[in-house]
């Protein structure tokens, strides 16, 4: 029986959600699968991984075939890179201690990596914020000034109305 280590897709319409499964190269894509290894949320940024490593290394080493998007999954959170290890452990290249360090160095250095993606995404989304708020605010002081001489207007032709009213009525008292 080929096992292969592939995505099966869950969620609804346009917000894909995929669980990373070992299952029989013959069933489904959403059917019937032996052991669920992970999830994947592709909706976030940057994605969304939960993996199992330890039992992913375990289906490798027993055959199971990864499609090429589980295979990049699998790199991405290291489940490749301690399977290759696992494989020079065995054939005695080095320790076991020494290749949990390397993988832990990795892992290291991966959460890091996706430390500064997610800071540089939030630094990049509050200056966007900033950027659409003094846009706003200049939009605003434009509409103000271009209402101001309108109002300025407004006040002297009443001034002048209320003159001219004043007028003809200190005119007609004088006539009296």
């Amino acid at each position: 029986m080929p096992v292969k280590i592939r995505l099966q897709r869950h969620g609804k319409k346009g917000k894909p959600y995929y669980w990373i499964v070992a299952a029989d190269a013959r069933s489904k894509r959403d059917g019937k699968y032996l052991e669920k290894l992970g999830a994947y949320n592709p909706n976030t940024n940057p994605a969304t991984v939960e993996l199992n490593v330890d039992g992913t290394v375990q289906w490798l080493q027993n055959g199971a075939q990864p499609t090429d998007t589980a295979r990049a999954i699998l790199s991405y959170k290291g489940a490749m890179l301690k399977n290759h290890l696992a494989g020079g452990v065995s054939k005695g290249a080095l320790t076991e201690e020494q290749a949990e360090a390397k993988f832990d160095a990795w892992l290291q250095e991966k959460a890091g990596k996706v430390q500064a993606k997610e800071a540089g995404l939030s630094e990049i989304q509050s200056k966007a914020k900033a950027d659409a708020l003094d846009a706003e605010k200049a939009v605003n002081e434009a509409r103000i000034a271009a209402a101001a001489p309108v109002v300025e207007e407004e006040a002297t032709e009443e001034a002048t109305e209320e003159a001219q009213v004043e007028g003809e009525v200190t005119a007609s008292n004088e006539e009296e």
